[in-house]
């Protein structure tokens, strides 16, 4: 996907709803100094060229009782493109997957596991993960602390735009 090019004010109206997704426009509008009409237009435009996917509430992985975050790294036997979608394809069925990513290195894929304890992971390492299309190893890593969790995405790398911009 090309990066799209955005100006200062694109760039505050995303700080500001990754800071705080629930903002009403005329709060967004007002803390990247924009009238609510065109604040508007611009996140419509954001949210239609894939650079806003979404909207959701950060929940507290323990307060929800999932205690046990699993680092989870998967070596498959074969690339082949039937072997990878029917690994993706079942690895997307399994809520406790909260992320997978297919990496370099030792591991051909990492996958991200909230589960409430070990023997919920003991559970989804026996009946699916083993058991998922073309795995022939796991390595399991437990997070003993949380440092820092998923934060907001940086901006500053993105190329400013030349030219005046359709609010």
């Amino acid at each position: 996907m090309p990066i799209l090019k955005l100006d200062a004010i694109d760039r505050r109206i995303l700080a500001a709803l990754q800071r705080d997704g629930r903002l009403t426009n005329v709060e967004l509008a007002e803390e990247v100094g924009l009238s609510p009409s065109p604040c508007l237009r611009r996140v419509r435009m954001l949210e239609k060229a894939g650079v806003i996917r979404g909207y959701h509430a950060a929940l507290d992985r323990g307060g929800i009782g999932l205690g046990l975050t699993v680092f989870v790294g998967i070596k498959v036997e074969q690339h082949r493109d039937e072997a990878a979608a029917a690994f993706r394809e079942a690895v997307q069925s399994l809520p406790e997957v909260i992320s997978c990513h297919l990496v370099s290195g030792e591991a051909d894929f990492l996958l991200q596991v909230a589960v409430p304890d070990l023997a919920a992971y003991e559970r989804l390492l026996l009946d699916a993960l083993l058991r998922l299309p073309g795995v022939s190893d796991i390595r399991s890593n437990f997070a003993i602390q949380t440092v820092k969790a998923a934060g907001a995405l940086p901006l500053d790398h993105l190329p400013a735009a030349t030219g005046p911009q359709t609010p």
